[in-house]
């Protein structure tokens, strides 16, 4: 029994990045010698253990077949003689499929080592295009690394233009989707994923109402960069550089999608844009089967985010209408990262990076006038039912009047 720590954390190591998770391959054993050794199987489907005392899963070197369609369409062979060099070739990439011993000695077949100092992003085999998911994983390490300069190899990307074409993305589960394109989100580049995506030509097929957004005009004088689907790409790149949530992320993204629907002789301007891309957020939010809450901010971004822009202008019964959409009273961060995202939008423009967003403070302090009507003098007034409710929106109205006044 030979034990190697394989992967990423062999990758982040050689970088001199904090390594977390670290992955384990066992060569020349056996199921029945590691539960002998106290190692706890993992699931039916593939030979992985849990170590006793760490926790940690161990793997046996295995070899792999395509036998059908999409992620979980392989068939594996597990064995003693399976090699180490037989197990990292059926990973994605050259940079992933490098192994060490408890010496630090490293096995490297493949010039992982080579392309971590080139600084490329390059499938192990050809073998790589029978797995429709690394499109979409080495989109998200193309994020995850470009700070460091990391590009991806042509030859890689022509695979990964040949696996969008094929079919084959529409094979892949939600969940496993949504898994990486919310890790790749949460990268502190997360618009190059959306850039190596659309450059391999599966941003079209994942996401073809995001993919519209390239081409269609903006006005000039609020969007100098013009196009929307830069603009896109500028409000996510703002959202990562401000540390936002998942939540706000993913509203960034899918913020303008009903520009996408724009007539061309209506352009530059999009009219009703806000309400036209409500179904497009809808249907991109359930392909992705996407948690609630960020489904739910989505939907309230795209529909309000032009009142978060226009907030100042705001007549004191549109404001309250806005507050109530929101809920703000029950739910204030909802409302946080509506502003967020909106400030966002505000930032995501060439050349308006640093601009302040006074409507975020302004947002704020209306919500908070709202919020401080007390209910129990009414009650003590005999509002009861649906004329309380009334009662309550006439004083929260009456509090922002006295804001707007104030401000």
């Amino acid at each position: 029994m030979r034990i190697y720590k394989v992967g990423g954390a062999v990758r982040d190591r050689l970088l001199g990045k904090p390594v977390t998770d670290i992955d384990w391959v066992v060569v020349g054993t056996t199921t029945e010698e590691m539960l002998a050794k106290g190692f706890r199987p993992v699931g039916a489907d593939f030979p992985v253990f849990l170590h006793p005392k760490s926790g940690e899963e161990y793997a046996l070197a295995r070899t792999e077949r395509k036998s059908g369609r999409g992620y979980g369409g392989f068939t594996f062979h597990a064995s003693p003689e399976v090699t180490l060099e037989e197990d990292l070739i059926r990973r994605d990439l050259t940079i992933n499929a490098m192994a060490e011993d408890d010496q630090q000695n490293l096995t490297d077949p493949y010039h992982g080592q080579r392309d971590l100092e080139a600084r490329v992003l390059r499938h192990v085999s050809p073998a790589f295009a029978e797995d429709p998911l690394r499109v979409l994983r080495v989109a998200r390490f193309a994020a995850r690394y470009a700070e460091l300069g990391f590009n991806v190899a042509p030859e890689t990307l022509e695979l990964m233009r040949q696996l969008s074409e094929s079919g084959e993305l529409e094979a892949l589960t939600a969940e496993r989707s949504w898994k990486e394109i919310s890790r790749a989100l949460m990268e502190d580049q997360p618009q190059v994923f959306l850039e190596v995506l659309r450059a391999c030509g599966a941003l079209r097929v994942l996401m073809p109402e995001v993919d519209a957004l390239f081409g269609v005009p903006q006005p000039e004088a609020h969007h100098p960069e013009i196009d929307t689907g830069v603009h896109t790409l500028s409000v996510l790149e703002q959202a990562a550089r401000h540390e936002q949530p998942l939540t706000v992320r993913w509203a960034c993204l899918l913020h303008d999608l009903g520009k996408g629907l724009t007539p061309e002789e209506e352009w530059p301007r999009h009219i009703a844009h806000e309400f036209n891309g409500l179904k497009l957020i809808k249907a991109v939010n359930e392909r992705f089967k996407a948690p609630r809450d960020c489904q739910e901010l989505a939907l309230l971004v795209g529909e309000y985010h032009t009142h978060g822009h226009r907030a100042l202008e705001l007549k004191p019964s549109t404001l309250l209408e806005l507050l109530q959409s929101f809920d703000v009273y029950r739910r204030p961060q909802r409302f946080e990262e509506f502003i967020a995202a909106c400030e966002m939008d505000a930032r995501g423009r060439k050349g308006l990076e640093q601009r302040s967003y006074p409507q975020a403070d302004y947002l704020r302090g209306a919500a908070t006038a709202a919020r401080s009507v007390a209910v129990q003098p009414l009650l003590e007034k005999g509002f009861k039912g649906p004329e309380l409710g009334e009662a309550i929106k006439r004083e929260r109205l009456k509090a922002l009047k006295v804001y707007k006044e104030s401000t």
